[in-house]
């Protein structure tokens, strides 16, 4: 059941032209802010705002979407560390946000949240290509069609 005023639920975030691919009990996105190349958004298709939340059969299908994602992201960037996010304070819906950390990575040892930078807005023309580039390497068993709400 979706929560009338979530914004995840609603489809008001995040944006439907960042949509990658539908993972099974999740569907992926791109995120907005590319200032760290590949940050990736997970969002769980149902409303729930805790793990707790979710049957054990969900929750195992879950980390194995975020570890297929994860390693998939982590090839394409040859990231050295990926960093999960599951907060939900802003959002109260789950969804992970998976962020491949590279060599030239401003401050590695802090979490994204902390560093201050301007966003990256990719152009449309941008924006299509690196989906497209991730649609060829994303985890063969994740349907790769276009989200429809």
């Amino acid at each position: 059941m979706n929560a009338p005023a979530c914004k995840a639920c609603l489809g008001a975030w995040p944006r439907q032209d960042h949509f990658i691919a539908d993972c099974g009990l999740t569907r992926a996105y791109l995120h907005e802010d590319q200032f760290f190349p590949g940050w990736t958004v997970l969002v769980l298709k149902r409303h729930a705002t805790e793990l707790f939340d979710l049957s054990r059969d969900e929750r195992s299908s879950l980390i194995e979407e975020v570890s297929a994602v994860a390693e998939a992201l982590a090839g394409e960037w040859r990231a050295v560390k990926i960093n999960y996010e599951l907060l939900g304070n802003q959002l109260p819906h789950i969804h992970w946000h998976l962020i491949p950390r590279l060599v030239q990575d401003p401050a590695p040892l802090e979490p994204v949240w902390r560093i201050t930078h301007e966003p990256v807005s990719l152009t449309p023309d941008k924006l299509t290509s690196l989906i497209e580039r991730l649609r060829k390497v994303w985890p063969r068993h994740m349907n790769q069609a276009p989200h429809r709400s």
